[in-house]
């Protein structure tokens, strides 16, 4: 009852301002919700009811849209605010409703540059708008909408202002995030200059309020957004993110996000997380910019060292996992593509001789990057140099990756041993395996047995594994090296059979031992590939272990696996304080499931995903040929080739022709049936069985094949048995239906037949009385033609009445005519004259013919 008497005052009292007012006011109180307690679900929540009601008619907004035109500030103010409210409740209709409204969009742009209040509506307003809307996007960018932008932020003050700097780069962010066009457009038009001058710290750097932190995570996603260069299925965004690479770099964006993500310590951890992942895709598949960030060097005189020294300090000393990922994700752009910069990292790593007692990382700060990483991953065996060995191997991981120079130079790599009494220097990569037995041995505070899926642990050995299984992948002198200890297949094995692990854990101890059978050159009869497949069958059997790779598969992170994962879009609504924008994201990872803690998301990415799927195709490729093929010597000389005492050679040479054919033949039948039964395995997994049971089944496996041959060929048959059944039943159901239906003509032939023999026999029987002259049917002639003159004189009589009846209605419209003319004046009988004589001459005329 309302709206249509207040929307009347909007348009009818436009020169009345207090009214307008008052009518604006009750609307945007009509929509705007109390703070009473909630009622139940499914009450009517009235702020919604009269959003829906007002946004119904498009020439409400198109109004509303007009007022933003008039002279007085609270019309306009309370003008935007009845908009914002109709966005939050009804976005859908209002933002289509302001696309048909001419200038509609024109009109919010325009009150940009109006007075502070108004303005911050506006903004606030069209953050709204923007954040699905693609036409409204384009329209709000042509309208200027960069440089207005840019304006109020530096009239804000930066990243120092306050939440309007926060609404500005929201706005700023929701029009880059889906548009390569606008992208390019900011960059031709405005360039960077003004978005990096953000980042820039001003004054005390040691002061991080709340607001300066969001502010600063606003222009972050901003940069990390012009590095991804628009939607993976937009035309040109390759060519478009190195342009924004390119001119970032131009413009020293290495410097303020190294600044931010390694030299500001007490910075936020989310900001100094978003920093450095900006880095990495600052430099990712960039020439110019990987170079830049090898030869960059950060501090200040005396302490200064290159700055991938201090991102890998960063990774192996930090508290924070998230702030781990982001530096370690620095390092996968670093080497991705780049086996030049692979090529720098691997000659740095040379062991160097300390002190007994465990060095602190930061101790030197002149040590090279080899070296500290090195120092990583041969720490002490306690729960922290533990997390510290596994971060630093996902470094050698990404410098590993793809590259058969660097994992020959790691592979010289020799470790000195604990203590000298133990004997010769030691392998990396036998260290490595070392480490990973040792994670599966750990002991939480309460002197419990960690396992691989304890909260912050979960993510320690597979990390360890994709080392090992990226430095053994193609390159056969590390399978060689990790066979030399027979331990190290033990430890693989219960690795792959042990239930308490996680999928990860068994899947990928599987692609490692996989390895060992793919690129196993050795003809040593200890290392060889026939060795590793029978111990596979024996400890594991080929069917459980197929099954490792199909449950690593199913797992989320491989479900889900992208190059980059998609983050939340900050929003004021999502902006939190500043201890909860440190903890939030810490806080969540206990609260994931194990297969979606953000770590292991990061290891299982794109890339080594596809590594694993094309490993995996191969390895049973591999166990298959292996199983198909003789081993190369035989150990023992069976007896019967021996010549027996008193043989002569032309009869041990035919007994041994003979005892050769046999064996061939059974070897070729052994062969055949081993090739059908791994392949049958290899292609449909089946149910796990035991080692035991594997070797010793055999024969009944074959039989059981045979059965099921013969089961298939029975099944078969009995199909077409029913086929042929249900064919001769459809034949004899037809030919029963023609027997009936032949039957029943015949029985209506004979009933036909017997009639006419009974008319038949009465005929013959009147003929033969009447020519005996016997007495019978008689037929009186006289009576039939007086009944038939009798109902003719009735016919005529009942038609003569009728004819009667006719003519005296026909008389007695005559005497009405008659009178009725005689009332007119017309003399009747002079009318009337000659009309029976025409008739009577007519009938003479008939009569005289006849004559």
């Amino acid at each position: 009852m309302g709206f249509p008497v207040l929307m009347g005052v909007l348009k009818e009292e436009r020169d009345d301002v207090e009214m307008v007012r008052g009518a604006l006011e009750t609307l945007v109180s009509a929509l705007t919700p109390t703070d009473v307690a909630r009622g139940p679900k499914n009450e009517v929540q009235p702020t919604l009811m009269n959003s829906d009601l007002l946004s119904r008619e498009a020439d409400s907004i198109s109004l509303l849209l007009s007022l933003l035109e008039e002279d007085d500030f609270y019309v306009r103010y309370y003008t935007l605010q009845l908009l914002t409210a109709l966005l939050t409740h009804s976005p859908n209709r209002l933002q289509e409703a302001i696309l048909t409204t001419p200038r509609g969009i024109t009109r919010l742009m325009d009150m940009l540059m109006d007075r502070e209040v108004i303005r911050n509506e506006a903004l606030l307003l069209l953050t709204y708008l923007t954040r699905e809307a693609v036409e409204i996007q384009k329209i709000v960018v042509f309208e200027g909408a960069f440089e207005k932008i840019f304006s109020i932020i530096k009239e804000e003050g930066g990243s120092e202002g306050g939440v309007v700097v926060q609404d500005c780069l929201e706005l700023l962010n929701n029009l880059l995030r889906r548009s390569a066009s606008n992208q390019i457009l900011l960059r031709e038009t405005m360039g960077f200059e003004h978005l990096l001058s953000i980042l820039k710290l001003r004054g005390s750097a040691y002061n991080f309020t709340q607001q300066k932190t969001v502010n600063l995570l606003g222009s972050l996603e901003t940069v990390e957004l012009l590095l991804t260069g628009g939607l993976d299925a937009e035309p040109g965004r390759d060519s478009n993110r190195q342009s924004n690479q390119t001119v970032l770099a131009q413009k020293n964006a290495l410097d303020h996000l190294l600044m931010l993500g390694v030299e500001s310590p007490w910075a936020a951890v989310s900001v100094r997380c978003a920093a450095l992942r900006c880095v990495g895709a600052l430099v990712a598949n960039h020439s110019q910019n990987l170079d830049a960030l090898a030869s960059k060097m950060l501090g200040e005189e005396p302490h200064v060292e290159p700055a991938l020294n201090s991102i890998l300090r960063i990774i192996l000393r930090t508290s924070s996992v998230q702030e781990f990922s982001a530096a370690d994700f620095i390092f996968k752009c670093f080497c991705e593509n780049n086996p030049k910069g692979q090529a720098i990292l691997a000659s740095t790593i040379i062991p160097q001789a300390h002190s007994g007692a465990h060095d602190p990382l930061d101790e030197d700060i002149k040590i090279p990057f080899g070296s500290m990483l090195l120092r990583g991953l041969t720490s002490s065996e306690s729960d922290e140099d533990l997390e510290t060995c596994c971060r630093a191997s996902s470094v050698l991981s990404h410098i590993l990756k793809g590259n058969i120079h660097c994992k020959e130079r790691v592979m010289q790599v020799k470790l000195e041993a604990p203590m000298t009494s133990f004997g010769t220097p030691e392998p990396l990569i036998h260290r490595v395996v070392k480490y990973l037995a040792v994670a599966a041995s750990m002991k939480d505070k309460n002197g419990n047995h960690k396992t691989s899926t304890s909260s912050g642990f979960m993510y320690i050995q597979p990390i360890i594994l994709r080392l090992l299984v990226t430095w053994l992948a193609d390159f056969p002198d590390a399978v060689h090296s990790f066979l030399d200890s027979r331990d190290h297949l033990t430890y693989l094995l219960e690795l792959v059979s042990n239930s308490s692990g996680t999928v990860f854990t068994r899947g990928l101890s599987a692609i490692l031992l996989g390895e060992c059978v793919l690129y196993n050159k050795s003809d040593d009869r200890g290392r060889d590939a026939f060795m590793v497949v029978d111990a596979i069958s024996q400890k594991i059997g080929l069917t459980s272990y197929f099954l490792k790779f199909d449950d690593m598969q199913k797992s989320f992170p491989f479900l889900s696996a992208k190059a980059s994962q998609q983050r939340k879009p900050l929003a004021r609504s999502s902006a939190a304080s500043m201890s909860e924008i440190e903890d939030v994201e810490e806080n969540n990872v206990s609260n994931l499931k194990h297969d979606e803690d953000p770590v292991l998301m990061s290891v299982f990415d794109a890339p080594f995903v596809n590594l694993v799927k094309r490993l995996e195709s191969e390895i049973r490729e591999s166990i298959v040929d292996v199983y198909s093929h003789p081993k190369s010597k035989v150990a023992v000389v069976p007896v019967e080739m021996e010549q027996k005492n008193g043989e002569s050679n032309e009869d041990y040479i035919k007994r041994l022709k003979s005892f050769v054919e046999k064996q061939c033949k059974e070897v070729q039948d052994l062969l055949g049936r081993n090739a059908t039964l791994a392949e049958d395995v290899a292609r449909t997994g089946g149910v796990g069985v035991s080692g035991s049971d594997q070797a010793n089944g055999g024969r009944d496996r074959v039989q059981v094949e045979t059965l099921r041959r013969e089961l298939q060929e029975t099944k078969q048959r009995v199909e077409v048995l029913k086929s042929e059944k249900a064919k001769l039943e459809d034949e004899a159901s037809m030919y029963r239906n023609l027997a009936g239906k032949m039957e029943s003509d015949l029985k209506s032939l004979s009933d036909a037949y017997n009639s006419l023999e009974q008319v038949n026999f009465q005929l013959e029987t009147e003929v033969k009385a009447l020519r005996e002259g016997k007495g019978g049917p008689f037929v009186d002639v006289k009576a039939i033609k007086e009944e038939g003159r009798e109902e003719a004189q009735k016919e005529s009589e009942a038609e003569l009445n009728d004819l009667l009846v006719c003519l005296g209605q026909e008389q007695t419209k005559v005497e009405k005519l008659s009178s009725r003319l005689a009332e007119l004046g017309e003399d009747v009988d002079s009318l009337l004259e000659g009309i029976g004589d025409d008739l009577g001459l007519a009938e003479d005329s008939g009569d005289d013919e006849e004559e």
